[in-house]
């Protein structure tokens, strides 16, 4: 039976797009409303009343949230990251260690292609690399070891400002294991033509502040690596 009269709000849709809903547990497209309150006479809005919070509606469950949720990369998008963030590791261990062991070319091209960009070969790798060459030795200015006259720590560019661009967004949206994931991802190329250099391990422990890893936890996986190598 339909009630005499009542407050409900009347939204209007501003944007439509994909998000991960929350109900859903998955990618769902959602408008983005705004609304405002009416007084309702057998369902017919007669008076407008104040706004109302904008929302997110899901078009799958018809949930409606924050839009804040808007904020959680989609299932596709957080893939794309998670790549990206394997890529950029491999190509900064790589430079940091130095292309002259095929070792360490081998084990950053494994971890590409495992990555998801099965047709990126040595030549793609090395190309990328020397796209972005001479910047290994510039990794160590992405943490607090200390910066040239003029630089601020953190203020460096190629792999280094890459390594903070990629690993950073990602952070917030990866479980503590997978971080040290992605950190032994790394460790396993440094290990893979012999022990630490230590320009390496300034590219790792850069990695482990990019993805808010406390330095004597990265410490501790970085020395655990050299007794059972990252597989």
């Amino acid at each position: 039976m339909t009630r005499l009269w009542g407050v409900r709000p009347r939204w209007r849709t501003d944007v439509l797009g994909d998000f991960f809903c929350p109900g859903c547990g998955g990618d769902r497209n959602y408008r983005r409303q705004h609304g405002r309150r009416w007084l309702r006479l057998l369902g017919t809005p007669v008076v407008p009343l104040g706004p109302v919070i904008g929302s997110v509606q899901c078009t799958g469950c018809h949930g409606r949230y924050g839009v804040e949720s808007l904020e959680q990369p989609t299932s596709v998008r957080l893939g794309a990251m998670l790549r990206d963030a394997q890529y950029t590791i491999a190509l900064a261990l790589l430079a940091a260690g130095g292309t002259a062991h095929r070792a360490a070319r081998d084990a950053a091209c494994t971890a590409v292609r495992e990555a998801g960009f099965e047709d990126c070969g040595e030549a793609q790798v090395l190309a990328a690399l020397a796209a972005l060459s001479g910047l290994g030795g510039e990794l160590h200015e992405a943490h607090d070891l200390g910066a040239p006259p003029g630089r601020r720590p953190g203020e460096s560019g190629g792999l280094a400002v890459e390594l903070h661009a990629v690993l950073e967004p990602l952070t917030p949206h990866l479980a503590h294991h997978g971080r040290e994931r992605l950190l032994l991802q790394g460790a396993g190329i440094a290990l893979a033509d012999g022990r630490y250099l230590p320009q390496e391990r300034d590219a790792l422990a850069a990695v482990g502040q990019c993805l808010d890893l406390p330095k004597s936890r990265v410490g501790a996986l970085l020395e655990a690596a050299t007794r059972a190598p990252y597989k």
